[in-house]
């Protein structure tokens, strides 16, 4: 029998920990993917984040490191200096890179490491609850906003790409997401591109990644990803931001 679909090499065979319905699982293959069609496994080094992904480093099969919540971007920085050969990913939540992650995020990409962000945008706060996050929309609702988030009282959501976008040392910035086959496969691309601009050392890149949290928004997997395309990717569109 001919086998038409296997697990990338990159990716470890394990079971995940993730909730029924989310989208992190997609995410992760789509990664391993990419670093297998270009070969670089052997010299990758992921950057574990705290969140929901905080056990990712499980998940990959090439050399990991854990890194302090919202901290990803600086260890990252630092395993590219010291090994400049290798290629370097972060894979990080809303919580982790635009909360407390923000300075290391912003920094990172003004300084124009070459590193790669994968970011994973699921509008709330998964692991610790379902609060609101940085990225939360306006009216939605979470434990943090039981009445909806505020623009008066807690302010905008955060759009991450449309920010970097606007600094020098950005080289690829863009938004994707994964709710369905057409989107998963331009996923796909945008991570591969992402990393082909870190081989290239053109500078920083990031890709987000609009993805669902099933447990937490209070919806079955279906429902999550018409809520996503109904109303995620309207404040968030999808596209390149950015490509030097």
């Amino acid at each position: 029998m001919k086998k038409v679909f296997e697990k990338p090499k990159a990716m470890s065979d394990v079971t995940m920990h993730y909730c029924p319905g989310c989208t992190h699982g997609i995410i992760h293959r789509l990664v391993a993917e990419a670093i297998d069609d270009l070969d670089i496994q052997g010299r990758t080094v992921g950057i574990a984040s705290v969140g929901c992904s905080v056990f990712s480093y499980n998940y990959f099969d090439c050399d990991m490191q854990q890194a302090a919540h919202g901290r990803a971007p600086a260890v990252a920085t630092g395993v590219k200096r010291v090994h400049p050969g290798n290629i370097v990913f972060t894979y990080q939540g809303d919580g982790d890179l635009a909360a407390i992650g923000t300075a290391e995020m912003v920094h990172a990409a003004a300084r124009g490491e070459k590193i790669t962000i994968i970011f994973v945008n699921n509008a709330i706060y998964g692991m610790t609850g379902g609060q609101m996050a940085p990225t939360t929309l306006i009216g939605q609702t979470t434990q943090t906003s039981p009445y909806g988030r505020s623009a008066e009282n807690q302010g905008y959501p955060i759009k991450v790409c449309e920010m970097l976008s606007t600094l020098e040392g950005t080289a690829y910035v863009s938004r994707v997401s994964v709710d369905s086959i057409k989107n998963i496969n331009n996923a796909k691309k945008a991570i591969k591109k992402a990393f082909e601009t870190q081989i290239e050392g053109k500078g920083f890149s990031l890709v987000e990644v609009l993805s669902t949290c099933p447990t937490n928004w209070g919806l079955t997997p279906v429902e999550s990803l018409d809520w996503l395309r109904e109303n995620m990717m309207p404040y968030y569109p999808l596209g390149v931001f950015k490509e030097r």
